[in-house]
């Protein structure tokens, strides 16, 4: 597909997803925001594709909303309004349920729905020059769509200042709340997502959707002999799996897996 707001670059089974609306920060309205729907389908389905990599082109990851778009929605009635907020959920959606690894690269400002953007990814490493905020509330609206994501990311605490006072804060800051999982110099910034990806590319593709359903099932799970049970029964069914044979054939026969070549 080709897409006039994005630019997919593949480097073997990494698939970089260049938001490219430079001239206004990558902010999204509803091209953006459509073509973003359809880029991370369209790249789920591809089994060639190990690694999905979410970044911006230009000086800013993500400015958040363009303007343009914020004011002709000021104009709409609340039925227009829904409609907008509902693609926008579906596209954050979208990313955040890829049935492969995602990782977010930050650079510059992820400003509103650049921050939400960050939070939906499973993974995001910001340069040390990157800002976040949840400024909506300075606008008179309120960081509904991204709040699953990022409350997801980064607690309630957090939120109730972030949420209600709008400041900007610092890629430092944002790694200690966990928003993101590694800063580095913006020079080396590229080095290190390929660094990442590369870790993922290692890992059994089966293994690391199992993982991730692992994740949703066991947090806030309180301990006891129901998720003793559900555990066993996980791992029981991943070392029966082909994936589990191979992997653990290639460890004991010191050469690649399968899925490595």
């Amino acid at each position: 597909m080709s897409y006039s707001t994005l630019e997919i670059q593949r480097n073997g089974a990494v698939a970089t997803l260049w938001m490219n609306r430079p001239e206004v920060f990558n902010a999204f309205d509803e091209q953006l925001i459509a073509e973003l729907t359809q880029a991370c389908q369209a790249l789920d389905h591809d089994d060639s594709v190990r690694v999905v990599v979410l970044a911006g082109r230009g000086r800013h990851f993500s400015a958040g909303a363009d303007l343009n778009w914020m004011r002709r929605a000021a104009s709409h009635g609340e039925a227009e309004n829904l409609a907008d907020a509902r693609q926008f959920a579906r596209m954050l959606r979208t990313l955040a349920t890829l049935s492969k690894p995602t990782v977010a690269r930050v650079h510059g400002a992820a400003l509103g729905g650049g921050t939400g953007l960050t939070a939906a990814c499973q993974m995001a490493i910001a340069s040390d020059d990157a800002v976040f905020s949840t400024s909506e509330v300075r606008f008179g609206i309120i960081p509904a769509v991204i709040s699953p994501y990022v409350l997801q990311a980064i607690g309630p605490r957090q939120a109730q200042r972030y949420f209600q006072s709008g400041e900007r804060f610092d890629a430092a800051r944002a790694l200690a709340m966990g928003l993101v999982s590694e800063v580095a110099p913006a020079a080396q910034l590229d080095a290190r997502v390929a660094a990442l990806a590369e870790s993922l590319c290692a890992g059994g593709p089966c293994a690391q959707r199992a993982a991730r359903e692992l994740i949703a099932a066991v947090h806030g799970r309180p301990l006891g002999e129901a998720t003793d049970e559900d555990t066993a029964q996980r791992i029981a069914r991943q070392r029966a799996t082909a994936e589990a044979r191979e992997g653990i054939a290639a460890f004991l026969e010191k050469r690649p897996a399968d899925w490595l070549r």
